[in-house]
Formats: C-alpha cells, structure tokens, sequence
C-alpha cells in the first residue's frame, strides 16, 4: 500500500469518528411516542447499558436510549476505540480497560433492571447501529416505575449524553438534559460507578484533549465539505441550499427526516423523488464502518 492510499485511509477512519460523534448528538424529531407495555429483554451478546433487544407487542426490537450514553463494552470496531477513547477522557479514567470494564458492569445493571416486565415508549425513530434491521429510540420505564436512562446517570454507568426528544409526561429536550446533568454531578461528587476510578485531578486535562482531538477532526471535515462532498446527515441547513435542487424548505425537510443510513434513504423526504435524487448523488457523501 502506498503512502497516498495509506493517508487516505487513515483520513477516513478519522471521518468516521467525526460523524459518529456529530450524528450521536443530533436531536430526533419523529413522530408521537407509542407506548409497549409487558416489555421483556430478551439475552443477546449485543446487549450493552443503553442499547438491548426486547421483544415487545410480538415483536423484537433493538432499543437504544434516549439521552444516555453507557461506556462501551468492547472495541471490536475502529469506530469503538474512538469511542472508547472519547469516553475515557470524558470520565477521567486513566485506562481504555477501565472503561470497557464499567461499560460491562453498566450492562449488568440494565440486564438486573429489567429482571421484570417493563414499558417502552418509542416512535420508532432510527438510532442506526449494525444490527439487521437497525435499532430505535426509546424511553424505557421499569417495573418499579422508574426511568432507565435516570437511574443509569444516578448509579454512576452513564452520562447526560446524546439524543433526545421531549419526555412522556411533559419535560422537554432541553430541560431533561439539565435533570440529567444534575444528577450526574451528584453521582460524580459521590464517586460512585463510573466516578469511583474518575481521576479529579486529570479529567479536565483529559477532557482538554479530547476537545483538541474533535477540533482538528471537524477541520478535516470541513475540509471534505468544501470539495463539494455533504454528509446529509451532518450538513447545515445553508450547506444545503448551496447544492442545486435544494432550497429552504427541502433543506429543512432533510434535516427534520434525519438520520438517514444511506444517500437512497432521502426519498422518504417530500419532494426527492428518484430522478431529483440522481442529480443529488453527485453532492452527497455518505461515509460507513
């Protein structure tokens, strides 16, 4: 392999981390929540603290959930170790094993949580992932009544992270994350979970790195986008309008239909249709593990 092949390669991996970051942290606006209620979860070697199989209204379904993100449980991708790094630094841990470790006690806690029966509600919007089929954004209520994604930030095996939408009963996006991250400062001055290995005195340091790492990765995507290449996904709503085809309101219909898994995915926009799609391909990138 040449040198050229070799930085393009490399460059691609980086991209990959850049997106999956950015499309982790993009709300979902879908449509009105369904309630499943007799939930049960179903054992699979997937499941981890905040993503698992259930079968619910006789159907399986690969829940992920809204607003948490558990550490990961191993790196069997390249997409995970940038995870898994992220993570690291986030948490303030001195070690990858570290976090691959509460990653695993994280999903122990989800599995003891779910010993019985529970409630889901979810609008089925896509949450991506590898799994055939993909996986679905969901609230999950336990048996006790008591929210999953809280009780994971309150005993310390996540963090207020990622995507969200306004709660069943009431709160919105924005004011659960600010619940959320209140009780996540409670779990870290507690040390409990996550936190009892955190490291007070690295963590801003560590955190410090990882905001540097993110920076130089969105110049390199930035540098993508001004060859004419947009990730639908991840574009704004100006980059948008600067493709010929797509005006404002079409820009904002994109967005509103994110994510998408791939370019052909936009036909589900009002207005693509498969010919106006052929003349987009030419803008658009999509870039996969």
């Amino acid at each position: 392999m040449n040198i050229k092949k070799t930085l393009l390669r490399n460059l691609g991996f980086l991209f990959i981390g850049v997106i999956a970051l950015v499309q982790f942290s993009c709300p979902v606006y879908a449509a009105d929540l369904q309630v499943f209620e007799n939930v049960r979860l179903i054992n699979n070697t997937s499941n981890d603290g905040d993503s698992f199989f259930v079968y619910a209204n006789g159907k399986n379904l690969h829940l992920r959930l809204y607003f948490v993100d558990c550490p990961e449980t191993s790196a069997s991708f390249k997409s995970d170790a940038i995870r898994i790094r992220e993570q690291t630094r986030y948490f303030g841990l001195a070690y990858s094993t570290d976090t691959i470790h509460f990653g695993k006690e994280a999903k122990v806690f989800t599995k003891n949580a779910l010993e019985k029966p529970f409630t889901i509600h979810t609008a089925f919007a896509n949450a991506l992932g590898r799994t055939l089929g993909g996986r679905v954004y969901a609230f999950v209520t336990t048996a006790k009544g008591k929210d999953l994604a809280s009780l994971l930030v309150e005993n310390g095996y996540a963090r207020a992270y990622g995507t969200g939408r306004k709660i069943p009963g009431g709160l919105s996006r924005d004011e659960m994350f600010e619940v959320l991250r209140d009780v996540e400062s409670s779990a870290m001055l507690k040390r409990i979970g996550i936190w009892a290995k955190s490291n007070p005195d690295k963590i801003a340091e560590f955190r410090a790195e990882q905001r540097k790492e993110d920076n130089e990765l969105k110049e390199i995507v930035k540098g993508k986008k001004l060859q004419g290449l947009l990730n639908p996904n991840t574009a704004t709503s100006q980059e948008l309008q600067s493709i010929k085809g797509i005006g404002p309101v079409t820009a904002r219909r994109i967005i509103a239909g994110r994510p998408y898994n791939s370019i052909g995915d936009l036909l589900r926009v009002k207005g693509i249709g498969p010919k106006r799609l052929e003349k987009l391909r030419r803008s658009l990138n999509m870039v996969k593990e």
